[in-house]
């Protein structure tokens, strides 16, 4: 796996982009991500859509080679950490957090994390929040306009389409950057991408295996 970075300033503080689709917070020792929705191919499978265990397998080891990259001391989960109700996909998640037991979980609650938190405890999360405050930053799942805080958040999904040719059209994952807001892509990599609800003014860093880009 090749990690790509870009870094960034906000309000004094680095955060480094990645091509994994998480950004690293370096004077909080933290890791950021957004939108993992656990529990999804077993969801689907259940209700008799077939889909491979290995999709979540791949999501957990790409986590796991950020958290030793970066040396992490602390993962926040910028909502949507949880897909839909507790399935075979919790004991995945626990038997991958034995490798991190000293790494502290924060969630940050999305829409999809309707589960009680005792669930949560069961497999490693350690502390909950509708939103979560450090100096000039504020992290919520959704985007919040009635802030003057900068505002990092996921929910959307965000990708980007580029031309690459006559009739020819190639749709990446993105961070979308404005003078408030930082927005996550999807952690996990069984999502859609959603390249109209943005907002204005936008600097898009768009990213593929091979490295991360402004586009």
């Amino acid at each position: 796996m090749k990690i790509a970075t870009k870094e960034i300033q906000i309000h004094d503080q680095t955060f480094i982009l990645t091509n994994q689709r998480a950004i690293f917070w370096k004077e909080a020792e933290t890791l950021v991500l957004s939108d993992l929705h656990l529990g999804k191919t077993a969801h689907f499978r259940k209700n008799g859509i077939a889909l491979p265990s290995q999709i979540i397998e791949d999501d957990l080891q790409r986590l796991g080679n950020l958290i030793r990259h970066f040396n992490t001391q602390k993962l926040l989960i910028v909502g949507d950490f949880i897909h839909a109700g507790k399935n075979s996909e919790f004991q995945v998640f626990a038997e991958w957090k034995t490798q991190f037991s000293n790494l502290e979980i924060r969630l940050i609650k999305g829409n999809h994390d309707r589960i009680s938190t005792t669930h949560l405890e069961e497999i490693g999360v350690n502390f909950f929040h509708s939103e979560y405050k450090q100096d000039q930053l504020i992290f919520s799942h959704e985007e919040i306009s009635t802030t003057d805080k900068f505002v990092v958040s996921g929910h959307l999904h965000p990708g980007v389409t580029l031309k690459t040719g006559v009739r020819k059209y190639l749709k990446l994952p993105c961070y979308i950057y404005t003078e408030k807001q930082l927005i996550l892509p999807a952690f996990s990599q069984f999502t859609g991408l959603d390249t109209k609800n943005h907002p204005k003014n936008a600097t898009y860093f768009c990213f593929s295996e091979e490295g991360i880009f402004e586009c």
